[in-house]
């Protein structure tokens, strides 16, 4: 018989999860770069522009720079035991390949860490999330370039040694596998016409996993006592039937995302990898070293973003198709969707779970995790958002049952405790947050941070160690 009470372990991280590009605004203040994000004003998802004029709201977004002591409070109110964020590359190294680091964007830094630890509140630091320097971008294709790893290594080493001492928990890319579909915003890619996509994609993923090895590397010499991991989005994908060619199909599906982790925590490819790239006219360029520096230096945990499976087909063609987060799949006649056409499927998230826990044995933890939609600011500062108390709820009491099943699972940051822009669409529109902020979609707004009804249901969720879920 399964137990319906909710056990989570003594320690367990709670809290929530943003990245510098979408909270922080003042993005050209105090010495900053242009970055991949900022010339992305619209989103992954649309046009490229050189040197946006206007304004945008991810320019501003919810000026998270110059307001995170109201919002860390918010935070602390709530309870949050963990708080993870990432270090905007171009406020340290604004090019990119620079010798030395931009000392104020250190000391924003220092001063919002410092903040946190205040309320006891662990750091969680993502060093790359979905920005790179312009800079490295234009000189050198991104990360088509061997030139990028030193570029990353020495940004990795500078806040090793700048925040030793406060931040213990560290993850080197963020949804690293996302370059194998958006290389822009992956890997600060424009791949030419005429061009093997992939070829460049994985060439430049394979310099990615050589910079998170030697991150790893430098993070335990610097910080012996400090827990650096990989970060992956996680799709499930499950076979739209159970015909042996949907099967195998949806194996393909998981390969595709698992590539990522097995190199970072197994510390080598795959063998399936070499039949992958010779279907695809990939031959990787590799430096002698490199398989000892990857075998050397895995990850210590699997952090992994999670906001709903996928179906696949063998026949894809006709079929319908389902949105997700940057990449979907056929529809899934057994699952409800969101306001944005994500399928909602909390039981996928106890199957990640089990099958991420029994592929590497390492502790897992839940980085992303959350709803987007419409919320509505009703008389008296009231948003009713009894949806997203569904979902996590949902969601969290399939964790339980996962930390049942045997799963080591460090802790749980819910994507955008805070309102933020949309990373796909550059709009405000799509919310996640315990707290919404007033601004729209055209970037007008007073900012002003209002308490939704999730506020208090999250407070009662950690106060309770995750026992108490209604």
């Amino acid at each position: 018989m399964q137990s319906n009470t909710y056990t989570f372990p003594k320690n367990f991280l709670w809290g929530g999860a943003v990245a510098a590009n979408q909270v922080e605004g003042a993005f050209l203040e105090d010495g900053k770069g242009l970055s991949t994000a900022d010339v992305l004003p619209h989103g992954i998802t649309g046009p490229i522009m050189e040197f946006p004029e206007g304004k945008y709201p991810s320019h501003e977004a919810i000026d998270f720079y110059h307001r995170y002591k109201e919002d860390i409070a918010l935070f602390a109110e709530m309870g949050f035991r963990c708080f993870r964020t990432s270090i905007a590359w171009t406020r340290i190294f604004p090019e990119g390949d620079e010798e030395l680091p931009n000392e104020e964007g250190l000391h924003f830094y220092e001063r919002l860490i410092d903040e946190l630890l205040k309320y006891n509140i662990e750091p969680v630091i993502t060093i790359s999330h979905y920005e790179m320097p312009l800079g490295l971008a234009k000189k050198y294709g991104g990360w088509r370039s061997r030139k990028t790893i030193e570029c990353y290594e020495r940004f990795a080493k500078v806040l090793f040694d700048r925040f030793r001492g406060k931040v213990k928990y560290w993850m080197t890319f963020n949804e690293i596998n996302i370059l194998a579909h958006y290389p822009f915003t992956g890997g600060g890619i424009i791949v030419q016409e005429g061009e093997n996509k992939k070829q460049i994609q994985y060439q430049a993923a394979h310099h990615q996993f050589v910079a998170s090895a030697l991150a790893v590397k430098a993070c335990h010499e610097a910080i012996p006592d400090a827990k650096i991991g990989c970060m992956l989005a996680y799709i499930p994908a499950y076979p739209l039937t159970s015909a042996p060619e949907d099967v195998f199909a949806a194996l393909q599906g998981e390969r595709e995302i698992l590539m990522f982790g097995d190199v970072q925590a197994r510390g080598g490819y795959p063998s399936y990898a070499a039949q992958f790239f010779k279907e695809n006219n990939v031959v990787l360029e590799m430096e002698p070293g490199d398989d000892l520096i990857l075998k050397s230096h895995p990850v210590d945990f699997i952090g992994f973003s999670y906001y709903m499976s996928r179906a696949v087909s063998a026949n894809p063609e006709g079929k319908e198709t389902t949105a997700g987060n940057l990449f979907g799949g056929v529809k899934n006649p057994y699952l409800p969707s969101s306001e944005w056409g994500w399928q909602i499927d909390p039981i996928g998230l106890r199957i990640a779970l089990n099958l991420l826990y029994d592929r590497y044995q390492k502790p897992l933890f839940i980085v992303e995790n959350g709803l987007g939609a419409a919320d509505i600011l009703e008389v008296d500062d009231m948003i009713n958002d009894d949806y997203r108390i569904n979902y996590l709820r949902e969601h969290l009491s399939e964790v339980a049952k996962a930390i049942q099943d045997g799963v080591d699972l460090i802790g749980y940051t819910s994507w955008g405790p805070i309102d933020l822009i949309s990373a796909s669409t550059g709009e405000m529109k799509k919310r996640y947050g315990y707290i919404y902020v007033d601004k729209d979609n055209v970037g007008e707004g007073s900012l002003r941070r209002i308490k939704k009804k999730s506020f208090s249901w999250y407070k009662k969720v950690i106060a309770s160690n995750g026992s108490d879920l209604d």
